[in-house]
């Protein structure tokens, strides 16, 4: 059997020399056997003693004794203790792991594992001493969790299964208080009794709270008395002085010490600093700072314009320092008001009601001021209120005239004359000089001028005529200024209304066109009528239809009044006939009620229609009915149809005529491929075949060279066309031209059959395109037409012509009709000059 020895504070072991023992029971107890209970003597053996050496007994009143004795014991552990803070030079001693079957000889090894195993902590393999090799620290870690275990180093067998014990970290005073916050705002209403709490501060101690004192705090005040205390154990301000104001001194700056091992001597500490600020109450009441105020207003200051600020002082501030004031004198009360600004909270004199210089001068008022929230706790302090004089003086200016209304409202007749007089305004000079006024209409409210005024005495009368039905109300402005000062303006609103007259013939409501059915009845309805007026007499409208005299002669209809402002259009016979007769005009008088009465002739038009049986209208004129007769409408649309399908073919077989492909100039089954392009020039005439020899750019050894190239003439035969020579040398230039002409034409021959500018450009094009990969797979063949010496014209180009203009004659060109008119007259009018 193994047996552990555990080894608490080896330290204090070593020096108290402790022996630690552990009493077990061998046998069961029983506690009615025992009763009285038990007594055990130990013994103990010395320290060189074996191990089990030492007994115990116990006994005890009970009939049962028990012999206590010290046996052997398997691996024991228990939880070893360690002071953190270690400041020694080598590893910290934390215990000693032992089996009472080691002999001593390092046959046995112990091991360790868990937290801090090997890091933290090193155990001796051979004698089981456990060590800690690094500072510790409580506030990081209190405890460590390990397991040992002793191992034979013969077998390699372990003697004991695995078994946890404890490290447990001593505390030590290593940690001064900290408070939650360095700095703490604060606030206390001001006058608070004392004790009045103003906060709480809390530190806290990272030691543990549970060992000794070190995380006991107390608080202490170190700046801020005799005003502020603090409570010793919780940490709450209160105030230790009475009646604190405001307005003496706002702010406080109070250090609070909290201090460990409860407060004794050598204790770690902390402080923190607590800004307190007394918050305002209303505990001082407003005052005008000085007892009279003069102001002064113009008589033409308009409504709400300020006449004057007071000013008044208040000890305190924000809610407690908001003022209301009133007028509370009877004179000046519903003239002047006077309002609280939002910003300063001073009064604001304004002016409520116009005041006259020549009505009174001067206004005498007493306004008096008071706090808008009071605080009952101090009404003792008051009053809170206060009362000033405010004399107001009125200063006279030039004032524009006064019209005795504010407004006018006129009448007159639409039928009224020009001329007419309608009504008229009055104004004068509110001023002590009564400066006379003169009246004048504003342009801007009557641009058609309609309305003019005296400006003498204001009588407004009519410049046009008027009409109702066109403005029912014309609304002017008169305008009033003195003879003195024309800038002194004053207008007036003039609203005249006119009255209608019954001048507007009534007519239709709207524009009837009714039709009748062939098969109508007598007596049958075809339209109902009303009518419309735009004049508006008092009692309603009230209009009378009937027919015009002109159409009760064989008349085909009549007109029955309803006599509710319509009217009925009756048949007067049966049966009508839309090809006899397609339309009638009905004359029908209206006529108003009015005075003088207004009457009108308006004209219905019936069509005569083909009806159904139940009278709804098919056909309505003599043209429907001949079409009728022919084809339908469906008939003409199908016939329509087909035309414009026919055109269409007909456009669509020309344009594919016009696209059918053009049939090559030459045609051969060697060269299916070749492009013939064309160029529009000047052909040769009917009889030019040898324009281009298609056989000689196929085959250019088969040049034959007695034909002519007549699109390239060389150089050298190319002479300078001489200038036109003078009517003078005409003669001469014509004898001489004789004989060069016939040297030149054995040049030109002998010229052109040694020409090779034909094969040496067709020969280069050729190698040209035989060696150009992207060439297409077939030949181009250019085509150009000359002028061919069997043209009726001949040549008409100067390219062949080595002689000047001087030497052709041109009187042919007028035998050639209107188209060579102009060439004729150009070319005949040089022959004359030369002729003359």
């Amino acid at each position: 059997m193994w047996t552990g020895l555990l080894l608490l504070l080896p330290l204090w072991a070593q020096q108290c020399g402790l022996a630690l023992a552990t009493l077990r029971t061998i046998g069961g107890l029983h506690r009615a056997a025992a009763v009285g209970g038990v007594e055990v003597a130990v013994a103990g053996a010395g320290p060189g003693a074996e191990p089990g050496a030492g007994t115990a007994t116990a006994t005890g009143p009970g009939s049962m004794a028990l012999l206590l004795r010290r046996s052997k014991r398997g691996w024991a552990w228990n939880h070893f203790y360690l002071m953190e803070e270690y400041m020694g030079d080598g590893p910290q001693y934390v215990g000693k792991l032992h089996s009472d079957q080691d002999p001593g000889d390092g046959t046995i090894r112990y091991q360790l594992t868990g937290d801090g195993a090997g890091d933290t902590f090193t155990i001796d393999p051979r004698s089981g001493d456990i060590h800690a090799t690094k500072r510790l620290d409580r506030e990081e870690r209190s405890f460590y969790t390990l397991r040992a275990r002793a191992v034979s180093n013969r077998t390699g067998r372990p003697l004991e299964d695995w078994t946890n014990f404890t490290i447990k970290i001593h505390d030590i005073n290593d940690n001064a208080p900290t408070f939650t916050k360095s700095v703490y705002m604060a606030s206390v209403p001001e006058m608070s009794d004392v004790g009045t709490s103003v906060m709480t501060v809390t530190a806290t101690d990272a030691d543990d709270i549970s060992y000794g004192n070190s995380a006991r705090v107390v608080y202490s005040i170190l700046e801020g008395q005799p005003y502020f205390s603090v409570e010793p154990n919780t940490g709450i301000i209160r105030t230790a002085l009475q009646d604190m104001n405001r307005e003496n001194r706002e702010h406080y700056q109070v250090v609070i010490q909290a201090k460990d091992m409860a407060g004794q001597m050598g204790g770690l500490s902390g402080t923190a600093t607590v800004s307190i600020t007394l918050s305002d109450v209303n505990n001082n009441p407003p005052r005008f700072p000085q007892g009279v105020y003069q102001f002064s207003i113009p008589e033409s200051a308009q409504l709400g314009s300020v006449i004057g600020m007071l000013q008044v002082r208040d000890n305190d501030v924000g809610r407690n320092a908001e003022m209301d004031y009133k007028i509370t004198s009877e004179e000046g009360r519903d003239v002047f008001r006077i309002a609280t600004d939002k910003d300063t909270q001073d009064g604001v004199l304004s002016l409520n009601r116009q005041v006259d210089y020549e009505s009174k001068r001067m206004y005498t008022l007493r306004v008096q001021v008071e706090n808008r929230y009071l605080d009952p706790r101090f009404r003792s302090l008051g009053p809170f209120h206060d009362t000033a004089l405010v004399k107001v003086a009125v200063t006279d200016e030039n004032e524009p005239p006064v019209f005795q209304r504010s407004s006018y409202q006129m009448e007159v007749q639409e039928s009224a004359p020009v001329g007419t007089i309608i009504g008229s305004v009055s104004a004068m000079d509110p001023d002590h000089i009564r400066s006379p006024v003169k009246y004048s209409v504003d342009r801007h409210t009557d641009m058609d001028h309609v309305f003019n005024v005296y400006p003498g005495n204001g009588s407004v009368y009519l410049q046009k005529p008027l009409d109702r039905e066109e403005a029912s109300w014309h609304n002017i402005s008169i305008r009033a200024e003195e003879f003195n000062n024309p800038n002194q303006i004053s207008r007036v609103p003039v609203n005249i209304k006119v009255l209608d007259v019954n001048d507007n013939p009534p007519t239709f409501a709207t524009l009837y066109e009714t039709f009748v059915c062939e098969n109508a009845k007598a007596g049958q309805r075809i339209q109902m009528i009303s009518a419309t007026d735009p004049d508006e007499p008092i009692g309603g409208q009230r209009f009378s239809f009937r027919l015009a005299p002109e159409a009760t002669v064989k008349a085909n209809f009549t007109v029955r009044d309803n006599n509710d402002n319509t009217a009925m259009v009756l048949t007067l016979r049966s049966g009508y006939s839309r090809i006899q007769h397609s339309r009638y005009l009905v004359p029908v008088v209206i006529s108003d009620g009015g005075s003088p009465v207004q009457s009108s002739t308006n004209t219905l038009t019936v069509r005569v229609c083909s009806c159904d049986r139940d009278g709804n209208m098919k056909l309505c004129n003599a043209e429907a009915l001949v079409l009728a007769a022919g084809l339908s409408t469906g008939a003409l649309v199908a016939i329509l149809l087909c035309v414009c399908i026919l055109l269409m073919l007909v456009v669509l077989f020309a344009a594919l005529r016009r696209q059918r492909k053009k049939e090559p100039l030459i045609m051969s089954k060697e060269d299916v491929r070749d492009n013939v392009v064309s160029y529009n020039d000047e052909g040769g005439g009917e009889e030019d075949t040898q324009a281009f020899d298609i056989g000689t750019l196929r085959n250019p050894e088969a040049l034959d060279d007695s034909k002519l190239r007549r699109d390239i003439m060389p150089d050298a035969l190319y002479p300078p066309l001489p200038r036109r020579p003078p009517p003078s040398s005409l003669a001469a230039a014509a004898a001489g031209g004789g004989g060069g002409a016939g040297g030149g034409a054995g040049g030109v021959a002998g010229a052109l059959r040694d020409n090779g500018d034909v094969r040496d450009f067709i020969a280069h094009r050729l190698g040209e395109n035989d060696t150009d990969p992207t060439a297409p797979p077939y030949d181009s063949l250019a085509t150009y037409a000359y002028e061919g010496s069997g043209s009726v014209a001949h040549s008409l180009s100067s390219l062949e012509s080595a002689a000047s203009d001087g030497d052709h004659d041109y009187n042919y060109l007028s035998d050639w009709g209107p188209r060579f008119k102009k060439l004729a007259n150009m070319y005949g009018t040089e022959d004359s000059d030369k002729d003359s």
